[in-house]
């Protein structure tokens, strides 16, 4: 399924950036893309990238091997591997992680259990990455709004 945030709204069309369900999908087969390299693509190969499945064991590693080709034949050089996560933090409905609550008390947000639940796998994904030290977090307060976490600390 074809999902883009509105936070991602100024890039979508032209695909300059990587959309998070993108990069929801190289965490999932453990491959790093670089920006660099997702520019030297063509808007077909993105929008191939967007629309792959990559759900069961058997896509993800068809993903990450048609990637990994793809990279190759743009770069020259085979696309860094990561390690996958076997119980990624976005797929965990129960549990809010340590380091989004203490982002989301920073701009006076309180994440309850109850919120995380009823967030998409995607959406935990989103804020997961927008919350990352050393990330451009932007985006991060404009997520919590697209997603109606608006639930201010005491």
């Amino acid at each position: 399924m074809t999902y883009f945030f509105q936070f991602e709204a100024d890039f979508v069309d032209s695909l300059r950036c990587i959309p998070m369900q993108v990069r929801c999908k190289l965490d999932s087969c453990g491959i790093k893309l670089k920006l660099s390299d997702w520019n030297q693509m063509t808007t077909a190969e993105r929008q191939a990238l967007v629309e792959l499945p990559c759900t069961t064991e058997t896509e993800i590693q068809s993903y990450g091997k048609y990637i990994q080709e793809l990279i190759v034949q743009r770069t020259g050089i085979p696309a860094t591997k990561l390690p996958i996560e076997p119980h990624p933090a976005w797929l965990d409905s129960a549990t809010v992680p340590a380091s989004l609550q203490e982002k989301a008390q920073e701009i006076g947000v309180t994440l309850t259990e109850q919120h995380w639940a009823a967030l998409t796998p995607l959406q935990r994904f989103a804020l997961i990455k927008l919350s990352r030290a050393g990330h451009e977090n932007k985006n991060f307060p404009i997520a919590m709004v697209e997603f109606h976490l608006l639930y201010i600390s005491q």
